[in-house]
Parts: structure tokens; sequence; C-alpha cells
């Protein structure tokens, strides 16, 4: 998952996160592209986020056979899992669920007929939800639950007509990562399980399905539709869209669906993707999982994008009609390799993700848009670490933490996994070179391809393909420095920008009392630039100077959804009401949490704007993902409670 360009710290209303750490055993490095590999059981881990037991029984296949309720906002149907019972002494499923109605649970005999099973559904433990516990004296090698989804599944989102591009018809998608998928399928909700996968979708007519798995382009649109997913996934890459969608193909294995009105702006600014999977083959490997397409969502996705795999989900917001924006689309590819491949075996690892992802992301950016837009992107990513590692704990400051330790750490994820993960990396390059650690890179994507792995893992297995091989260049205190302690470490390789440099002079010469940079200067500047510009700013400005930056570059109203992130906030704090109005729609139009949190976190420090917020979440909540909303609510919740006791003091 990518939320920005740049950075994000995805603040989760969802689960706490820790784990106990196993090595995993290496996969088989000769999987074709196109194969599925031998599965592998890695040892359990503990995933203080799920109430399965791996150790025990694990999923194999999921079949699934749904019907999509639009008028209900309700999915219904059945999941068979197929199942390695790998205690042998063991006679429980236990599935995780959140909100789901659980109808009936069957197993299937010796003879090839199905019986009753007895199950119990506990009551509901947020963030967790609820322990759904099979008994199946037979073990049985497919178990089927039949189920129904339940309106405010965290996972799902239901769209009107009104809230749609089109206008005509409704729209739903879901949202895994990290542990909703259960609210819409019961499983083990675990990144440690992986699962082929095969759905019946069946929807209204005029509506076409989608999901994380084989999608043929030519498909007729008539409310059947099958699916087949050939290679193991974890939970959170299984995912599901319904709506008014049309393909348009950028190439013979990539495409984009999208609403009528939005596809061919969509294909046109992401027609570099084919591009793009070509690099990132050169460099690490081939691409494995058959065709990479994306869906366009509705502006309400909470994320930049999602890489459920052979299809990420991608935020309109980065289509600006220049490509300034598609490094979102660089790493939700790169994901293909990074995450997808190798997986993290819980979130207390995300840095293997999403670290790995954003290291291999710049990579893409550097190899296709030039080494100068790559490091503007590098810059903005760690200046903006660097500023919000301060105030983050020793432990959220750390990469992993060491195998005993369970600290609680939102499963969600930070910047510190995004960014603080690819500057590792980065310092790993520049100390053994892109001829040793390109190479290398490539072999750990092979040689732990469909599997989960940890922190330690990663660590043990460069001691034996870097440090041994290479000595002298990188020691094992430094590794376990970078991964286990706060902070950046002293090690850490810088970037500069030279285009960054003549920004700040411009901005100081007007801060100073001089003019604003000529047109004929902005008029180059990239979006990185603006962003840089408007980051770089005081704290707060008087109103007189904030209009004039308006009405010199028209920042409030911009329909660059990274500029305002940043315009906003600053127009806020300076009190420009001028822009509330503009700031009120960017709000209701947007749910993505990475542009929108930082415009509320301004205004709930006042009462003037503590008020406008919770009128534009009253105006927008039917329209924003439950993700979002959730994120919204505890920011001015927190607000109105630290409001109540400063009065009461």
């Amino acid at each position: 998952m990518r939320s920005s360009i740049m950075t994000l710290c995805l603040v989760g209303a969802t689960a706490l996160a820790g784990c106990a750490r196993d090595a995993a055993p290496p996969a088989d490095s000769a999987a074709t592209p196109e194969g599925t590999p031998a599965a592998t059981a890695p040892a359990a881990h503990f995933d203080q986020h799920s109430y399965a037991e791996p150790g025990k029984v694990r999923i194999e296949d999921l079949a699934l056979a749904l019907a999509v309720d639009f008028e209900q906002k309700q999915l219904s149907g059945s999941a068979t899992y197929t199942l390695d019972w790998v205690d042998p002494e063991a006679t429980q499923l236990v599935l995780d669920t959140r909100d789901l109605t659980i109808e009936k649970v069957v197993g299937e005999r010796a003879d090839g007929k199905w019986a009753d099973l007895e199950y119990t559904l506990a009551d509901a433990q947020p963030p967790l939800g609820s322990k759904l516990t099979i008994e199946a004296p037979q073990r049985s090698e497919r178990i089927r639950v039949t189920y129904r989804t339940a309106p405010q599944a965290s996972g799902l989102q239901w769209l009107t007509p009104a809230m749609t591009e089109g206008g005509e018809q409704p729209f739903m998608f879901s949202q895994s990562q990290q542990i909703h998928a259960r609210s819409w399928v019961p499983l083990q909700d675990t990144p440690q399980v992986r699962f082929t996968y095969t759905a019946h979708v069946t929807s209204p007519e005029d509506v076409m399905v989608l999901m994380s798995a084989d999608n043929d382009p030519d498909a007729a649109r008539d409310g059947d539709y099958r699916f087949e997913m050939p290679q193991p996934i974890p939970s959170y890459l299984l995912a599901i869209a319904a709506g008014d969608l049309v393909f348009e193909p950028i190439s013979e294995r990539s495409g984009v669906w999208a609403e009528p009105a939005m596809v061919e702006k969509a294909s046109a600014e992401f027609a570099d993707t084919e591009k793009m999977i070509e690099v990132t083959e050169e460099l690490y490997g081939p691409y494995r999982w058959g065709r990479y397409d994306m869906l366009v969502l509705p502006p309400s996705f909470p994320y930049g994008g999602m890489e459920n795999p052979r299809l990420s989900f991608i935020t309109p917001t980065v289509i600006v009609g220049d490509k300034s924006l598609v490094s979102l689309i660089a790493h939700e590819l790169a994901h293909s390799w990074s995450g997808n491949l190798v997986t993290f075996v819980t979130p207390n690892h995300g840095w293997l993700n999403e670290g790995v992802t954003s290291y291999v992301e710049n990579r893409i950016v550097e190899a296709l848009y030039g080494k100068e837009r790559a490091d503007m992107e590098t810059a903005i990513a760690r200046n903006a670490l660097r500023e919000g590692i301060e105030e983050m704990s020793d432990a959220a400051q750390s990469l992993a933490i060491r195998p005993g330790v369970e600290p609680a750490v939102d499963a969600d994820g930070s910047e510190v996994a995004y960014d603080k993960g690819a500057w590792f990396l980065s310092f790993l390059e520049q100390r053994f070179g892109r001829d040793v650690f390109d190479p290398f890179l490539r072999g750990y994507f092979d040689h732990f391809a469909f599997q989960g792995i940890d922190s330690q893992t990663f660590i043990d297995y460069a001691k034996d393909n870097l440090l041994a091989k290479h000595p002298g260049k990188v020691t094992e205190a430094e590794l376990e420095q970078w991964i286990y302690e706060p902070g950046i470490p002293d090690s850490a390789p810088e970037v500069s920008s030279p285009r960054f440099d003549a920004v700040d002079t411009a901005r100081k010469a007007w801060l100073d009392g001089g003019e604003l940079p000529a047109t004929s200067v902005t008029d180059a500047w990239t979006t990185q630039e603006w962003v840089h510009f408007v980051e770089g700013m005081p704290e707060t400005l008087p109103v007189d100077r904030l209009a004039a930056l308006d009405k010199a570059y028209a920042f409030t109203g911009t329909a660059n959804g990274e500029i305002a992130q940043r315009w906003y906030p600053l127009a806020v704090r300076s009190g420009y009401g001028e822009a509330n109005e503009e700031i009120a729609e960017f709000l209701q139009r947007v749910g993505r949490r990475k542009l929108i949190m930082p415009t509320y976190d301004a205004l709930v420090k006042t009462p003037e704007g503590l008020a406008l917020a919770e009128k534009v979440l009253s105006d927008a909540r039917a329209g924003y993902h439950p993700i979002t909303t959730g994120s919204v609510d505890a920011v001015i919740a927190k607000a109105k409670g630290e409001a109540t006791t400063t009065q009461a003091d």
C-alpha cells in the first residue's frame, strides 16, 4: 500500500501489533512467472492481530460463492476451505470474523457428503472481531461456512450512484489490509497463511465485478463472474470491486479499469506502466502474476493505492495530467515483488513490505524519469521522516522489535516502515554498490518467493549473502542498529537536490521581503518543487502574505491533492478564512486519508475550526470509507476531549 509519492504516517484505528519470530524456510527459486510454487508452510508466529492457529491447521485453498446486493449493502454466500491439518491432534478450525452473520457450517465426509459441524461465534473483541471456532472431529479436508456481511463491514464501502464519477450506477469496493478481510470473508486473517482461491460472484447485470485474480479484459457484463487466483496470497490481498467499470489497455499484459468518464484520462496518465514492469523485471526478476491491471476507484478510497495482486486499486487523486504523481503506480507495482511475493509474516515487520517496496519504487522512478526526480522524492520523504520521528516512542522509531519483545504497535504502520526502511536499503546499496546489491535483492526475492518472513530472517540472509561474501563493507552491528534501534543512524546516506536548493533560495528571498518567484521560473516547477516550496514555509504566515501567495499561484482550489494537503493546513493555522469554502469542498470530495487528515488536524486546534471540521464530516460521512471516518472521528473526539479537560481545569 502506498499513501503518497513521498510519505505518510498511517494512523490506524484498527489493531495493535506484536509477534514472535521463527525463521522461514526457503522457497523454490525456480518458480515460473505463471506457475504456482509448491507451498512450504513456515513455522507459525504469534500474531496478535489474529485468532487463527496456523500451527494446527492452514487454509490451502478458498472457494467463494458470493452475491452482491447493493440495496442491502451486503455480500452473502459461502466460503469453502481446503485444509492442511498440520497438527495430527488438531480437531478445531479457528477463523477470524468481524460483524459477520454465520448461517451454517458443514464439513465434507470421507464419502463425499457434507454434514453439519458445531461452531461457536464468540463475542466481538475490538479491534479483532469475533473468534469463530469450528469443531471438526473428523478433520474434514474441506469445510464450508455460509454467511453474510453487515452493511457496516469495515473492509467494504458501498457508494450510491451520486457518489461515483458517472452518477448512474452504485459502486462497491474492498480494502482488506491490514485486518479488514475478516469483515467480508471468515478467514485465517494473518499474513503467515497463504492460499489460492476461486470465486463465483453474481451481481446486477449492469454491474462489472472484478477481483484480485484473473480478470478478463474482454469479460461480458452479465452479472455472473468467475475468478481464479492460482498463486497463493495472504488474506490482506483478497479484494473485490463492483460498479460501472470499463477497460482500456496499456499493453498486452496491463491496462486500466475505471468508470467510463475516467478511463481515458487514467490510461494516459499511467501510460508508462509497461515500461515500469520491464524496468523492474530487468532489476529484480520476472513478474510472476500474469497480468498487472489497475482499478481507479472513486475519490473516497482511503489510501493512495493498494497492491492487490493482478489488480492494484488506485486513487484518482494522482491523475493530474502531467504524470508527476505516478510514482504511486511504481510503488504498487513494486509490491508485486516486495510484499505480495515476499511478505512480512506479521505487521510488526511492516518495513519488509513497505520499506523494500519504497526503495524499489525509487529505483523505477530513477530509471524512467531521471535521478533528479527520484532524489527530490527521496528528499521530501526523508525530511518528513526526520521531522516526525522525534515525536515517536523509541519502539515506533524502530523498523522492527527484537525477537522475544512484543509491545503494542499499530498494525497499519507508519512512515518509519516506508521511509526509514527505504533509507536502510539505500545505505546497503551505497556501501556495497549496485553491482553487488541489485543481484542480492533479486536473489532475495527468488529465495523467499511466496513466503512470509520476519526481520531476523532478512538479517540472517544478508549476513550470509552480503556481509560474508563482501567483508569489511557493513558490520552486523550496523544491520541491527538500522532495524532494531530508534532514530536515524549516523551512517544514513544523504541526498541532495539542486532544484530544491533553487526553490529554497526563491522562498527565502520572498520571506526576507523580496519578490515572489517569477512565473517564468515557477511555470517549470514540478509537483515535487511546489510541495517543497510550501512545506518550507513557516508554521504560520500573516494573512496578507498568504493572500499574495494565493493570488500569484492559485493554491486555494488546486486540483493537485499533494499541494492541497500542504496549503490548506497552512491556511487554517494562519487564519486565512478565504480558503474555508474550498477547504470544505476538498474535504467532502476526497476521502484519501493522507491528503485530508493534516487539514482536519489543523482545524480541530481552534473552536471555529473544530466546528467547521464537524460540519464537514457530517456532510461527508456518507461518502467516506469507514477507515477514513474512523480516523476523522478519532481526531475530533480527541480535540473535544482535550477542550473539555481544559475548560474543567
